[in-house]
Parts: C-alpha cells; sequence; structure tokens
C-alpha cells in the first residue's frame, strides 16, 4: 500500500498504535495460543514474566490458563534468536530455526572456545540427552545435566546452559510442560506432531509480515535487530510483503504496520487513557531496537539499572512508559518516575484496577490497595 497522510504523531500516539498491534488496547486475543502465534515470538527469559506478559494480552486470562497451554503443548518456550527464550507457536519453531540457529550458533563461537565446547562434544550431550528423554520421556535441567556429566561433558561455569541451548537450537529439544515453577525438556519430534516447513526467503518475508503485524509501527531496523535477520535479507522480505503493510513517516523515518492498526489513526487510537501493568522483558519494549518512542532516553537506566541486561516491571500510561512497579508478597506497588507527584488520581485508580487484574491472574486474593 502506498503511504498515506495522518494527523500529527506523537510518541505516545506512536506508542498506542503499539499497544494495539501487541494486543495490550483493545480487544485482545481469544486465547493463550493465539496471543503467542500473533506476535509471532514473545520474549519469555523469565518465565514468571511471560506469563503474565501472555496473561495481559488474552483478557479474563488466568495463570492457569498460560500454564496449561505450555503444559498441553499449545505453545512452547526455546532458544530461537538473539541466545534469548521466547515463547512460540509450536509449528513455527522449526522454521524459524532453521532461519536463525546458524548464525546464532556462529556468533556463540568464541565463548564455545572458552566453555571447551567442540562439535564432538555437542553431539556426545545429544546422544545423552535424547537417550533420557526417550519415548515420549520428560526430564528437568538437572537431570539432563546429570546426563551430560555422566556422558563425560563438564556442566560447571555455564557449560550445562549452553550445551542445552545448543540442543534447542538445533531443533533436538525444546521445554515443554510445567513442573512447579520449572519446565521439564522434552524432545522436539515427540513434543511437536505438526511442524510447517518454510524456505528461508518465504519465511523470512511471512516472519517480517508478523511482525510488523504483531510490533507495528516498527522500521525494518527494529526486526532486523529482533529477530537476528540481516538487514539485506530484512530489505529483500520488506520488498515481497509491503503491498500488505501500511507505510508511515515519523520523525523522517519509515514506519511499517498493518492496514487494521493504521485505520485506527481514522477511528480513533485506543489507550489515551489506559494505564497498564507490564512485566519486565515485555515486547512492548523489548521488541525493537530503538525504545525511545515509548521510554524517554533519560528514564533508560529506570528500567535497566546499570545496564545490567535485567528489565524492570513497566507501568505505561497513555502509550508511554512512565514508571516501575514492584510485587513484594503479593502486593502490588507503583515507582512512578515523577517521584514528587507520583500517578495523577485518575491514572492511580486505574494502575489500582491493574494491580487486581494481576492478582486474579495469580489467583491471590486482593490485598487490599497497592
Amino acid at each position: 500500500m502506498a503511504a498515506v497522510e495522518r494527523t500529527r504523531l506523537s510518541p505516545a500516539v506512536m506508542g498506542r498504535l503499539r499497544l494495539a498491534s501487541q494486543g495490550l488496547v483493545g480487544k485482545g486475543f481469544g486465547s493463550v495460543p493465539d496471543a503467542v502465534r500473533s506476535m509471532p515470538a514473545l520474549q519469555a527469559q523469565d518465565l514468571q514474566a511471560s506469563l503474565w506478559a501472555v496473561g495481559q494480552r488474552v483478557p479474563g486470562s488466568r495463570v492457569a490458563d498460560v500454564r496449561a497451554a505450555l503444559d498441553r503443548g499449545e505453545i512452547v518456550r526455546s532458544w530461537p534468536m538473539r541466545g534469548t527464550l521466547h515463547l512460540l507457536a509450536p509449528e513455527d519453531l522449526k522454521w524459524i530455526l532453521d532461519i536463525t540457529s546458524n548464525r546464532l550458533i556462529k556468533s556463540l563461537a568464541g565463548r564455545h572456545r572458552d566453555l571447551g565446547i567442540s562439535a564432538p562434544d555437542v553431539d556426545a550431550a545429544a546422544e545423552a540427552a535424547l537417550a533420557r528423554v526417550a519415548g515420549g520421556g520428560a526430564a528437568s535441567r538437572a537431570e539432563l545435566f546429570q546426563a551430560f556429566e555422566e556422558a563425560g561433558q563438564s556442566t560447571a561455569g555455564q557449560r550445562g546452559i549452553h550445551l542445552l541451548a545448543m540442543l534447542c537450537q538445533r531443533g533436538l529439544l525444546v521445554q515443554g510442560p510445567l513442573a512447579g515453577n520449572q519446565q521439564l525438556v522434552v524432545a522436539v519430534d515427540d513434543w511437536i506432531k505438526n511442524s510447517r516447513s518454510l524456505d528461508r526467503e518465504e519465511g523470512i518475508a511471512e516472519w517480517l509480515l508478523r511482525y510488523f503485524r504483531s510490533h507495528g509501527p516498527a522500521t525494518e531496523r527494529d526486526f532486523a535487530w529482533w529477530s537476528g535477520i540481516p538487514l539485506t535479507e530484512t530489505r529483500a522480505a520488506l520488498a515481497k510483503v509491503r503491498d500488505q503493510l501500511v507505510e508511515l513517516d515519523f520523525e523522517g523515518k519509515p514506519y511499517w504496520m498493518s492496514p487494521e492498526t493504521a485505520a485506527l489513526l481514522e477511528d480513533g487510537v485506543p489507550g489515551q487513557r489506559a494505564v497498564l501493568a507490564l512485566p519486565g522483558f515485555d515486547e512492548f519494549l523489548l521488541g525493537y531496537t530503538d525504545r525511545s518512542i515509548a521510554l524517554p532516553a533519560h528514564h533508560a537506566d529506570k528500567i535497566v539499572p546499570g545496564g545490567n541486561g535485567v528489565f524492570k516491571k513497566t507501568i505505561v500510561a497513555g502509550g508511554l512508559v512512565v514508571g516501575t512497579w514492584a510485587a513484594p508478597g503479593g502486593a502490588v506497588v507503583p515507582e512512578p518516575f515523577d517521584g514528587v507527584n507520583g500517578l495523577r488520581p485518575a491514572a492511580r485508580k486505574s494502575f489500582e484496577l491493574q494491580a487486581a487484574k494481576y492478582r486474579r491472574f495469580l489467583g491471590l486474593q486482593d490485598l487490599g490497595r497497592p
């Protein structure tokens, strides 16, 4: 579609368009699998945070619903890109790994040398792991590490987690059902019965289209960073699907989104008064290489203190990140950037509703006003 003229944009409007694309305002998604499939990969290095990330996108859902989807294999958790765990639809895992794994594994070659991991070591770990979960079995991480050790593969000094990640990136293992607050590991071929098959060009084009539909407005550089796909291939993929997207100019840069999201600029962009309590590592912030639209640069250190890579829970009001929050002992406590004035009364009331929603999601008793 051709570029379209719109009314004056602002960072807040751009942020609210992203909230709508991600199912965080508006109708959301109808089920847990629909939410994960639509994203089409959702940051999940912190398992508990990822459960709430899904819950925020599926109105009325509870943590038991997300856990049940993992237990049934309706969604899976693996390392498909950026060396980071994500939730995905099971049918998407193999073809995405076919696109990303070789480049990702090569990027870790130096670290693997430091850990003394060679190709024969990975093969030995694979044989031991697959024997441990053979016949539809499942193993905890500790049990897999024990199998690695028995096969002569040390798991000390992060060697074990790198071996496990390599086997997942090679499409042999995947994190499956839950046992308490940990996930058991299963064989991909036993756990995922229906996998799609896409060649590289076709797969990148579909992935990019689904990214812009779920994350737009976003740039080609956002997708290239998010997916780990080289910019040249990203641009070639965009050329194939651009007629299914709408281009929008913001501050001199082209952004892409779905026609449905673009239509909100005429029909009314939702979320002007919405206040959301999002988990740490949520796609609303992590899904873009340039986060300055939603998060002013001078507040970035409050979300990732000292640049340590650990993202705090965020308060989003009207499309912008306005603070963080914590949940000590189940109580939900706002920590707005404006420490003097805090949240305005209407925003404070909206945040209290979010706190109640969070407690309901977890199945906690109402602990009173946060």
